[in-house]
């Protein structure tokens, strides 16, 4: 297995940004958006082919990039709601359209890389030459960062 770098946390990062785009602000209005999900929502059976593709590429992501549980748990609420919606007749097709899941679950997948210390290490390692406590250091260093990951682990 090829040892994963900080740069790709941000390609992944990157990447989760064009989702969120795509799905759910491809025209804005102010602080609302529709997107590819809203608008597709309408065309029996792409809507719901979309919507849990598209919501399924973000949890690949999100285990990717090592998110804590709490995380992925709201990411599955936002998108469990999104793919529901569509389920329901006429109404649901409404509540898809206005309601932005895969936008909120990639922010909250990007809120928790940005909170995460990224070492490009194998923390066994960095705890037996006593580096792992410069990388706590480093952490306690920035209010935003709540938690240390180690990509060769």
């Amino acid at each position: 297995m090829a040892r994963r770098s900080v740069a790709d946390i941000e390609k992944i990062w990157s990447n989760v940004e064009g989702v969120k785009k795509l799905s759910d602000r491809v025209i804005g209005i102010g602080p609302f958006g529709v997107g590819l999900d809203g608008l597709v929502t309408w065309i029996p059976g792409l809507g719901i082919i979309y919507s849990v593709g598209a919501g399924a590429w973000l949890l690949f992501q999100a285990a990717r990039a090592k998110v804590m549980p709490g995380t992925l748990l709201r990411m599955v609420g936002y998108l469990g709601v999104d793919a529901a919606a569509s389920e329901v007749p006429l109404a649901g097709d409404v509540v898809d359209f206005l309601f932005p899941g895969h936008l909120m679950a990639a922010k909250a997948l990007q809120k928790d890389i940005e909170s995460t210390h990224w070492v490009e290490a194998n923390g066994r390692e960095a705890r037996a030459s006593g580096a792992h406590e410069s990388h706590v250091a480093d952490m306690r260093r920035n209010p935003k960062l709540r938690r240390i990951v180690y990509l060769h682990d």
